[in-house]
């Protein structure tokens, strides 16, 4: 049996993902809150610009727990839950902040999940691009 070890988040991981996020939503006009969280869900990074609405925060936050527990980009499982499709009750048979809005995006190293980013504050499809830059630019290792 063979074991590969794998690099979880850092913090320096965490405020890439931080940093470009928020610039991409700074270049669209958009204020947002990001939220990181490692592999075991745990916050390892948060901002919330200045001027993003105060619901955010717990949007962002929510949408990277979300993408954690179903290791897949919110974005890609809306259409799961609506109604008469596959996971429609699953938002509300869990006792968890489950939010199946795009937004959130798994971090995947070696093939394996180290963490997520959420992004909330601007329209799904813009977080779910702010988000999607964010990881790009760290699978690159590059910051905004």
């Amino acid at each position: 049996m063979s074991t590969t070890t794998v690099a979880p988040l850092t913090i320096e991981d965490a405020e890439i993902l931080l940093d470009t996020a928020r610039a991409a939503a700074r270049a669209a006009g958009v204020t947002v809150a990001v939220s990181v969280l490692d592999a075991g869900g745990h916050l390892l990074a948060f901002r919330r610009d200045d001027r993003a609405v105060l619901i955010a925060g717990e949007t962002s936050t929510r949408k990277a727990y979300t993408a954690l527990q179903l290791g897949t980009s919110t974005a890609d499982l809306v259409d799961a839950v609506q109604p008469g499709s596959l996971f429609h009750t699953l938002p509300t048979a869990l006792d968890r902040p489950l939010l199946f809005i795009a937004g959130g995006i798994p971090v995947h190293r070696g093939g394996r999940l180290v963490g997520v980013g959420g992004v909330g504050g601007g329209a799904p499809e813009q977080n779910h691009g702010f988000a999607a830059a964010a990881v790009t630019a760290l699978d690159r290792g590059t910051a905004a």
